[in-house]
């Protein structure tokens, strides 16, 4: 009624399982190095740009970090790239410093990176930052009185 199958094609299925299984491990494997191969690089420009901000070289620094953003905007470290690029348009020596900007990355921080350990320092810079602008915008309006009632 039929012949008995050989146990050779279950061995045959048994080594091509097998290569299959040995092939998608070494997929996720170098997928893996990839992504250490990333934070790796990411981290030596972090530290790049803490060495320049030392230095006071701004400019530098702010290049170093965004590199790191731009090796991947959502992934970490770009929590600390983007609380350092805050920190460097907030920073009294910077001569082009910018106070909105500084908000505009501190926000980005908080909305990007919830669970970051750097969230509530950004919160309490965001809220000295808004208090400064405020301060701003009441000063100007204030000069915008007084200039009016010379006249």
């Amino acid at each position: 009624m039929g012949r008995k199958r050989s146990r050779s094609w279950k061995y045959i299925y048994f080594c091509v399982a097998s290569l299959i299984s040995l092939f998608l491990a070494g997929c996720v494997i170098s997928e893996n190095i990839k992504k250490i191969q990333e934070y790796k690089e990411a981290s030596e420009h972090l530290l790049r740009a803490k060495e320049l901000l030392a230095q006071g070289d701004y400019e530098g620094s702010l290049k170093e970090n965004q590199k790191v953003l731009s090796l991947g905007d959502n992934k970490l470290p770009a929590d600390e790239a983007l609380f350092n690029i805050g920190l460097i348009y907030s920073h009294y020596g910077y001569q082009k410093k910018d106070y909105k900007k500084s908000l505009t990355f501190y926000k980005r921080l908080v909305r990007d990176f919830p669970m970051s350990p750097l969230v509530e320092q950004a919160k309490i810079w965001i809220g000295v930052l808004e208090v400064i602008e405020k301060t701003k915008q009441v000063d100007i309006e204030i000069e915008e009185k007084k200039k009016k009632l010379s006249r």
